[in-house]
């Protein structure tokens, strides 16, 4: 017993730390077209770090940069990378303006940290689609929360029908609520939404606890109407990946579509795994004690004890 509290403790010191992870810190380029092969850019970043002191853009061949002006032998077209990418910042959204008013974006991450820039008036959704459904995947990765509740749900479910309607309820239920935040129908404060997102967390940990006690719930029960109410939490907690963004509205359905199609790419991926991890633990026949079956629950609570506990903290330090 003493070794399982040992590693508990290890591990919620380990990843407490990212207790915000779905969240992304965003920095924003924003390069602007003065004349022929003439271009000024400027940074913008909410973070701790300026962008500045760690993003460092790498301009396309023909390109030549200085503090905040670009030349170009012709129009800046090629791959544009951006170093740093990682840190401080998860992403950074470059948002390119020509001389005709004309706007193309390209959000860049830590997984794809270049663009390949293109004539505006040439320009293929292609590039731009496959970079938002990036962005969606990474954000649902570094969602630990997120990913603890899709866990807790797969450690409750047994059967395989009911596993299919459970994680279909939380992605109908994420994305209902992710368009409508990113449309601006509807907007959720990030400090409660982030300690209700870990008290969704924490509600899970006992479910799963009675689950391998053989006991039942309506959680037990019907964890998919579960599934769809707290998914509408994690629906406005993914929003804010699009959020920062600031997108032109006529950019926002392929924005929103390609996100979500990445949030649902990243989800299942970690649902196969999860599931492959369990059916080779059986195969392998690992320890069966006890406190082994009931660790899961318990390494939930935890991580949604104190996630809860912090995330309140920071909610009444904001209204005081």
């Amino acid at each position: 017993m003493r070794r399982v509290a040992w590693l508990l403790l290890l591990l919620v010191a380990l990843f407490a730390g990212r207790a915000s992870a779905h969240e992304l810190s965003m920095a924003e380029l924003e390069i602007r077209e003065t004349g022929p092969g003439a271009y000024v850019f400027s940074w913008l970043g909410g973070g701790r770090v300026p962008a500045t002191d760690e993003l460092t853009p790498r301009w396309p061949r023909a390109c030549r940069g200085d503090e905040n002006w670009v030349a170009c032998e012709g129009p800046m077209a090629g791959l544009l990378r951006i170093d740093g990418i990682g840190k401080s910042y998860s992403a950074v959204l470059v948002k390119f303006h020509g001389r005709d008013a004309a706007l193309h974006v390209y959000p860049l991450t830590a997984a794809q940290p270049t663009a390949r820039l293109v004539d505006l008036d040439n320009a293929s959704p292609f590039e731009s689609a496959a970079a938002y459904a990036n962005l969606g995947i990474e954000h649902i990765l570094l969602g630990f929360d997120h990913l603890l509740f899709v866990l807790g749900l797969l450690l409750i479910v047994r059967d395989r029908w009911m596993l299919f309607k459970t994680i279909t309820a939380f992605t109908l239920a994420h994305s209902i609520t992710l368009a409508v935040a990113t449309f601006g129908v509807a907007r959720v404060a990030a400090e409660p939404l982030n300690a209700a997102i870990a008290l969704s967390i924490l509600f899970l940990a006992p479910e799963v606890v009675r689950r391998w006690r053989g006991q039942t719930s309506f959680t037990v029960r019907h964890p998919w109407i579960v599934a769809f109410a707290f998914g509408l939490l994690h629906g406005f907690g993914f929003a804010t990946g699009l959020a920062e963004l600031g997108l032109a509205r006529e950019q926002i359905p392929l924005a929103l579509l390609m996100f979500n199609v990445g949030v649902e790419l990243g989800q299942l991926g970690f649902v196969l795994l999860i599931l492959v991890l369990g059916r080779a633990a059986r195969r392998l026949e690992f320890d069966r004690s006890p406190i082994a079956l009931r660790l899961p629950g318990y390494l939930l609570g935890s991580f949604g004890a104190f996630w809860t506990l912090q995330r309140v903290a920071i909610l009444l330090r904001g209204l005081v």
